[in-house]
């Protein structure tokens, strides 16, 4: 793997880690009783989920040799 790819590989894991951290805080029910009505919309855990599926493909992807 050259250099901007292992580059590119360490940004979405830690983009991972972000997004896996999110969606777990974000399941909490204590979370969604702090949501005041009339707030701008908060993203659902589900977001989150699908995010981290895509960014673990991209890391497969990159790490396949050419």
């Amino acid at each position: 793997m050259d250099a901007s790819k292992q580059r590119a590989v360490k940004f979405l894991e830690k983009e991972i880690k972000t997004y896996a951290a999110l969606s777990l805080f974000l399941s909490k029910k204590d979370v969604k009783e702090h949501i005041r009505p009339g707030q701008k919309k908060m993203l659902s855990p589900s977001f989150y989920q699908e995010r981290v599926k895509e960014a673990k493909k991209l890391v497969h992807e990159l790490r396949k040799p050419n």
